[in-house]
């Protein structure tokens, strides 16, 4: 179990990357990706948030939900659950990485509906996992994400170094 658990969790980060293989998360990673900082920031709160509220949804869909034939209204639990983790983020950043939170800006809020923490909650559910792997799956998909936020950044942040761009690859599609 443990070796599939760790199978998961490897998949999550680099052959199913969440970011790159789904495409999910896009608003947030395009709009922090300009700076290595606000981007890894943003990853370990990313992190943070998606293992936090995959290991409350499991126990929630499966020992409330579904012995009491519920699982109709597991969207509007994920959701809700979702907030109040963003929430608890929001104020641990607040109280203690203030330039964090003000680099953020709106964005931090909005990890709320970043789909990446929502998709993680469904794909435990559609993947029947267990608590174990869903832990290392939830994981491994927000590390994915911060991998592939990182590397964006890290590339704007070197095409900035070199100054003016050809005229060819200046725009949305550098992300600069």
């Amino acid at each position: 179990m443990l070796v599939h658990a760790l199978t998961i969790l490897v998949a999550a980060i680099l052959t199913h990357n969440i970011a790159l293989t789904y495409l999910l998360g896009m608003c947030p990673f395009i709009s922090l990706s300009r700076s290595l900082k606000t981007a890894s920031g943003m990853g370990f709160a990313v992190i943070f948030v998606v293992t936090l509220t995959a290991a409350i949804n499991w126990p929630v869909y499966n020992l409330i939900l579904v012995p009491t034939n519920s699982e109709l209204i597991y969207y509007v639990v994920f959701i809700i659950v979702i907030a109040a983790s963003v929430q608890l983020v929001e104020m641990i950043m607040e109280r203690f990485f203030p330039a964090l939170q003000a680099a953020f800006g709106i964005f931090l809020p909005l990890i709320t509906v970043n789909c990446t923490v929502l998709a993680v909650s469904l794909f435990m559910v559609i993947r029947k996992y267990s608590y174990v792997e869903t832990l290392f799956f939830a994981f491994g998909s927000a590390v994915g994400w911060i991998v592939a936020i990182v590397i964006v950044a890290a590339i704007n942040e070197r095409l900035k170094l070199i100054g003016d761009l050809p005229k060819g690859l200046k725009g949305p599609g550098i992300i600069w």
